[in-house]
């Protein structure tokens, strides 16, 4: 991860970071790829510069998306042709620098000009500079009109968080997702100095957090292993197990393996489980520059059963992560309404079966980063409810930084990317502490 170039590459113009970012685009909107894995494809001779932007301009188009789509309409009254495509996606890139980066005018519509004879579409360009140095003499003007929060929230997510939140908090959501996330490290030790190596804060859950200004691969203690990047909310889940040596942990759907370096660091040992084995090398890899060992095991989490006694069990549930959505901005934009429930009932399987592989008077955490209540809180009702041996241990503000916003009446942990706006929000999770009984 690199910090973003603000004004843009200037080798050749510009044009290869922008090209790529047109590229990046179309993965996410025409083709439906994650923007992270569309960003590895990139052209491996892309600058570092060039790639940072391209990353930056390209999610910049995807978490402002409704707001540019609505200036394109009001400009253009009757639409673009079908086959005019390549078109729409250049005006996005190029109203995403002049309304919402601090791309200079004149580079934003003439690159956008020779993006437009670059990409086939030369009987647009006049059309192109048209609409971007109208938008060019109105910046200011056209975003104040326009509802941000609601805009860039896709009416069926808007609707679902109204429904479970209220209508504030579904706004405050929307409103939060349009900021850039910081940074935020968890250290395997010694927190207080190596937020003074990092210039970062310690937030009330432990979690450094500095501003994204550079390749994270350059800060002290990256390469020597001493600290990982990982969300404050996604920090919380290993802490609630309190793990230390001696205790057997469990970490179901483990990869890439950040919670499984949590519960190493706390000396526990780590069995690590995933049915993907390429995700499994890259959390060996990222154990590996960490210097932290788990034993590692390619297996379905819901049909998976220890050899021995297991203290505690996490399951950080495949989900459709709606509440990551601040960091990826794609995901408002490849998720569907019929993939709640698709990856629901697989939770559920994957729920069943943690239950089973727990001790009695162990402990299972239940954790998934969406912001969709049948892929949280439903689920623990439901397996509550079906008679499975575990009553729900219910979490203190203590334990998660006094953070009591974040905590549901029945003792879990429901985060939302607007809570702890004090120090910059956090990932939504939904977070779940059990017993095993009987």
């Amino acid at each position: 991860m690199s910090g973003p170039a603000r004004n843009g590459s200037q080798t050749a113009s510009g044009l290869p970071a922008r090209r790529a970012a047109l590229g990046l685009v179309d993965a996410v909107l025409a083709r439906r790829r994650p923007l992270d894995e569309a960003l590895e494809a990139l052209d491996p001779r892309l600058s570092p510069r060039d790639r940072a932007f391209a990353r930056h301009l390209a999610a910049t188009v995807l978490r402002r998306l409704g707001q540019i789509d609505a200036v394109i309409a009001d400009a253009l009254k009757e639409g673009l042709p079908k086959r005019a495509s390549a078109v729409q996606a250049i005006l996005r890139l190029g109203l995403a620098q002049l309304l919402f980066l601090d791309t200079p005018p004149h580079a934003a519509v003439s690159t956008s000009v020779d993006l437009a004879e670059r990409e086939g579409a030369v009987r647009y360009k006049g059309l192109v500079n048209a609409v971007l140095r109208g938008a060019a003499r109105d910046r200011a003007g056209l975003t104040k009109r326009q509802d941000e929060a609601r805009l860039n929230t896709p009416g069926w997510l808007w609707q679902r968080w109204s429904d479970a939140y209220g209508a504030e908090a579904a706004r405050a959501i929307g409103t939060t997702h349009l900021q850039e996330p910081p940074l935020d490290i968890t250290v395997k030790a010694d927190a207080e100095a190596w937020a003074a190596k990092l210039g970062a804060e310690i937030l009330p859950t432990g979690t450094l957090r500095r501003r994204i200004d550079g390749p994270v691969t350059a800060l002290p203690g990256f390469a020597e292993g001493a600290w990982w990047v990982q969300d404050a909310g996604a920090a919380l889940p290993a802490r609630l197990i309190g793990a230390s040596a001696g205790m057997t942990v469990v970490d179901l759907c483990a990869a890439p393996g950040g919670k499984t370096a949590q519960l190493a660091a706390a000396g526990a040992d780590v069995i690590a489980v995933d049915r993907s084995a390429p995700r499994l090398d890259r959390l060996h890899e990222n154990l590996s520059r960490l210097d932290l060992t788990a034993r590692t095991v390619k297996a379905d989490a819901a049909t998976w059963q220890p050899d021995g006694q297991i203290d505690a069990v996490l399951l950080d549930a495949p989900c459709t992560a709606t509440g990551t959505i601040r960091r990826h901005p794609d995901i408002a934009r490849l998720k569907r309404p019929e993939d709640v429930a698709k990856l629901a009932e697989a939770q559920r399987r994957l729920l069943d079966a943690a239950v089973t592989v727990v001790k009695p008077g162990g402990l299972l955490v239940w954790s998934t980063c969406s912001l969709e209540p049948e892929e949280g809180e439903l689920q623990i009702d439901r397996l509550l409810a079906s008679g499975a041996p575990v009553r729900r241990e219910p979490i203190g503000a203590e334990e998660v930084g006094g953070l009591s916003e974040i905590l549901s009446d029945a003792g879990d942990v429901r985060s939302l990317p607007c809570h702890g706006a004090a120090f910059g929000g956090m990932d939504g999770f939904h977070i779940a502490r059990l017993r095993r009984i009987g």
